[in-house]
């Protein structure tokens, strides 16, 4: 359960600027942001302890990737999944254009749990959205258009309360400072780190039980009661930010 805020080609110092708040078990195992030992050290990014996989990467060669699961239901006759964090480091490690390792990518989608995922390539200017699960069936694959975007655990600028409340947040950012510098990391923290939750029931997305979805509708995330997941606490684990 993740979220992010991302300004795409739509300001003249900052050509994309992204924010992100990975959600995230308490007892999961996480590494730092720092530059890892494999790839000659060439990727850097946040990791996942336990499968060993990232939310956001990027290299020296200009590639980003970042990543959200899908919520959905739990179905227990479901096949254990092959771990979703492995595909920013498949798309840093591949060389590949965007469009090249979507298209990989396109074929085996389905052995993964849902997922978003963007991958950019700066040096060609290149922004594409994957997900395995779109309104209707297979893989959609698409080209981000400049502008402000929020990615939540449903499709790219989907009309979740807690998305729409970002997207504002940051749409009254740029246009306070219009085209000037904008402080970054108070920025972040301000959007970022709101706790505001959604009262009313009838706009939450209705996936899992009324009480999850309730905590789970702020942008930064803090689950109370351990009995809500059955499992551990969670909350917002990492607030990222990437400037270029």
């Amino acid at each position: 359960m993740c979220i992010a805020a991302f300004l795409w080609k739509s300001h003249p110092l900052y050509p994309f600027l992204l924010f992100l708040n990975r959600d995230e078990y308490y007892d999961r195992p996480t590494k730092p942001l720092g530059w890892w030992e494999e790839g000659d050290g060439e990727i850097a990014g946040g990791r996942d302890g336990a499968a060993g996989g990232t939310w956001l990467c990027c290299n020296t060669s200009w590639k980003v990737a970042f990543l959200t699961n899908v919520r959905e239901g739990v179905d227990p006759s479901s096949s254990p999944a092959k771990s979703r964090g492995e595909l920013p480091v498949r798309f840093l490690k591949s060389n590949k254009s965007p469009h090249d390792f979507a298209e990989e990518l396109t074929g085996e989608a389905d052995l993964f749990g849902g997922f978003n995922l963007v991958v950019v390539d700066l040096c060609s200017m290149t922004m594409l959205y994957i997900t395995n699960r779109p309104k209707g069936k297979g893989v959609l694959v698409t080209e981000v258009s400049p502008g402000i975007h929020v990615l939540t655990n449903a499709t790219l600028d989907s009309p979740w309360p807690k998305a729409q409340r970002l997207r504002r947040g940051l749409k009254l950012v740029l246009e306070e400072y219009g085209e000037s510098e904008i402080p970054v990391e108070s920025t972040a923290k301000e959007l970022m780190q709101d706790t505001t939750r959604d009262e009313d029931e009838n706009d939450l997305p209705g996936i899992l039980s009324p009480e999850f979805e309730f905590q789970l509708s702020s942008i930064f995330v803090e689950i109370e009661s351990p009995s809500v997941l059955s499992l551990s606490h969670t909350h917002t684990h990492t607030l990222s930010i990437f400037v270029a």
